[in-house]
């Protein structure tokens, strides 16, 4: 099974390869892609013990000269020493303007080695080979590549493209239940912005979507979130307007992230908090049907995804809030929507509701 989604974008423009057992074609489908000369493939522990061997075979079997940097796993991975750690790994390996870099694993590899791309000689070119669900349908498409400061999440980096991005589904059997969970969320909040037949979807399976046995339903959960994103990337490319509301749930989610300490809530629960609050939010700000919001907080549960905020104090989130990208003169902006399917960004919600709907969280 092949399931190829075009993100149109010009002289930019690539494919996303998504199928089950296509690891071995990486080589090829780059080869294909018009990439040259040497490559260094960026992984962690955890991901290159399992198929750090078959994407270097796979590339050099294809008649790529191969080199291997393996990183700790975890979100403290993608910062700054790392990313210099990186640099020194390019130059050892010999990487020079005609070579790339293969990003093999979630979104901390998939971020981190997209920028290290994005900067290196001033940029190279890059693949994404993401094998945790949350970076296959969110963070390998759309040319997001970035590390966090202690301050905050992803406040350094750059959109820059990959050449291409490869998809193994079968990757997913040996992702932790808890990983799985976690990219369940960024699937939903495709449904809840964009696309109300695809949230009706997930919701009429969502006991199956709790495991990988369905294989026609996970490829067309990943497929469509993957159209949805590129549809939305060939629009707005740089996050000048439309491109933000695929933030949803991420103006506290972040947060939450941040104030727990990077690690203690993986991406996809903290997003899960804050659509919660969006939803909430959108009942009081932008007419939400209560029997909406009620379905997204419900879809979140049965998945095993929190819905319930943790006990941390409202100054410590709103301090975290003020330092996110999305916030704009101290202001937070949301996403929001009118009802599933149908959403706007840029919404500022005032201060005593914010905390309002924190402390009822």
């Amino acid at each position: 099974m092949l399931y190829d989604v075009p993100v149109n974008l010009g002289d930019r423009s690539y494919q996303i390869h998504i199928g089950a057992g296509i690891l071995g074609q990486l080589g090829q489908l780059c080869a294909d892609a018009g990439l040259k000369g040497k490559c260094l493939i960026i992984t962690d522990e955890n991901v290159g013990a399992l198929y750090g061997q078959t994407v270097f075979h796979s590339l050099e079997e294809a008649g790529f000269a191969v080199d291997l940097a393996i990183l700790p796993p975890g979100e403290q991975t993608k910062c700054g020493k790392q990313l210099f750690a990186l640099y020194s790994k390019c130059i050892e390996a010999g990487l020079d303007r005609r070579s790339f870099i293969v990003a093999l694993g979630g979104g901390v590899i998939g971020d981190l080695a997209g920028y290290a791309a994005a900067s290196y000689l001033r940029g190279i070119p890059f693949v994404q080979v993401p094998t945790s669900l949350l970076a296959m349908v969110d963070s390998s498409v759309g040319g997001k590549t970035g590390i966090n400061l202690p301050e905050g999440k992803n406040l350094v980096g750059a959109f820059y493209q990959p050449e291409l991005v490869l998809a193994d589904l079968d990757t997913l059997k040996t992702l932790p239940v808890r990983e799985y969970r976690a990219g369940l969320a960024e699937v939903v909040k495709y449904g809840i912005i964009y696309d109300a037949p695809f949230f009706d979807l997930l919701e009429q399976n969502s006991a199956e979507l709790a495991n990988l046995e369905n294989e026609e339903l996970l490829a067309k959960m990943v497929g469509r979130s993957c159209e949805i994103k590129a549809a939305v990337v060939a629009e707005d490319e740089r996050e000048g307007g439309l491109r933000a509301i695929l933030n949803f749930g991420h103006t506290v989610g972040h947060a939450v992230e941040k104030v727990a300490g990077y690690g203690e809530y993986v991406h996809g629960e903290g997003v899960a908090i804050g659509s919660v609050f969006a939803a909430r939010a959108s009942v009081a700000q932008a007419d939400l049907p209560e029997a909406d919001c009620r379905r997204i907080e419900t879809i979140f549960a049965d998945l095993k995804l929190p819905v319930r905020a943790p006990e941390y104090s409202w100054p410590d989130l709103r301090a975290a809030l003020s330092v996110d990208k999305k916030t704009v003169g101290g202001m937070p902006k949301f996403v929001l929507v009118s009802e599933i399917g149908k959403s706007s960004f840029g919404n500022a919600v005032p201060e005593a509701l914010m905390e309002k709907l924190w402390k009822e969280l």
